[in-house]
């Protein structure tokens, strides 16, 4: 008798072991469930709904839709306008995020070398990421105005003798200036140049501080085994250690490039004959501006794919070279 208590009591401790866990299993799928439903209904639904919507001919405010299969992508890439979409969009990521990067780097190297003064350059550098972009651009609109502009004013400066300048800059001096949201050879140069000036703020922050997580101790020894040079300790010491930081702030910065709007839709709306007629751009046209719903979700879904291939070649060849602590 004695025995069999033994063997049900036995018998009845694993169950009694188990019940906390299923309890902090379903705490933890509570816990979890909201993060998912959120994912599902933001990211998720999304997506396919306009993967589907990329094969049809929908339109708002039309009752019937017809599947069209791949028309809208065939439509895409055989139209040159889609061609010089993918160029404007490619270049100007290609031109903003390594020198917004590398502008990000050493503003931040800078700023960590200074005695005095710190905080006033950080707050400097980063005011352009604090103000709205769109509030930007119009100011940017009047500085590049190709007669009234501070820009080119300030370049008809050199058009004579210092004892003229006044008047240069009261009519104006800007003949052989170029347009410079007008010409399609500078225009898309002209944008890359406003999000250089809009983002590397940010990505001087970070650096700041990966800065602050590189231990003295490396610089100490480094010292000692007769690193004495300022770009030898940046080489072999300060580089590697931001690794990390790097992986983060370029992917980030790439993200931001390729949804560049706010300064296209101020400042040239597409032009000039399509030169600055990036992806979120062509997206909004068709989606939004022509009602091609239908079109507009084929471009969504190009343009997601072209930015996670980007991102996934991107940090595998950089994670390659970089070193976590």
């Amino acid at each position: 008798m004695c025995d069999a208590l033994t063997l049900s009591s036995a018998a009845s401790k694993p169950q009694k072991i188990a019940r906390p866990e299923r309890r902090q299993a379903r705490a933890g799928m509570a816990l979890f469930a909201p993060a998912l439903i959120l994912l599902v209904v933001i990211l998720i639904f999304p997506v396919t709904v306009a993967a589907l919507l990329s094969f049809t001919d929908y339109t708002l405010g039309r009752p019937g839709i017809s599947w069209v299969g791949l028309r809208n992508y065939v439509d895409i890439f055989s139209g040159s306008s889609y061609r010089k979409m993918i160029v404007a969009t490619v270049l100007y990521v290609l031109i903003v995020v390594p020198v917004s990067v590398f502008l990000g780097l050493g503003a931040a190297l800078l700023i960590r070398s200074l005695k005095v003064g710190q905080s006033f350059y950080k707050t400097v550098y980063f005011l352009p990421v604090m103000a709205s972009l769109l509030a930007m651009a119009i100011v940017w609109e009047f500085a590049l105005h190709p007669t009234l502009g501070i820009v080119n004013r300030t370049l008809a400066m050199g058009c004579g003798t210092p004892v003229e300048w006044w008047s240069w800059f009261a009519h104006g001096c800007t003949e052989g200036f170029p347009l410079w949201l007008g010409d399609r050879d500078y225009a898309l140069y002209t944008l890359a140049f406003i999000g250089i000036w809009q983002s590397f703020g940010f990505n001087m922050v970070l650096y700041l501080a990966g800065l602050t997580s590189v231990p003295s101790d490396l610089y100490g020894a480094a010292s000692m085994d007769g690193v004495k040079r300022g770009w030898e300790r940046f080489r072999l010491v300060t580089w590697p250690m931001l690794g990390p930081t790097t992986v983060f702030v370029v992917t980030i910065t790439t993200i931001r490039s390729f949804q560049v709007f706010d300064t296209v839709e101020a400042l040239t709306h597409g032009g000039p004959a399509k030169s600055t007629y990036v992806m979120i751009y062509a997206i909004y046209q068709k989606g939004i501006a022509q009602n091609l719903v239908g079109l507009g979700a084929a471009l969504t879904v190009l343009f997601l794919a072209l930015v996670m291939l980007i991102n996934v070649a991107q940090r595998r060849f950089i994670e390659r070279k970089v070193h976590y602590q």
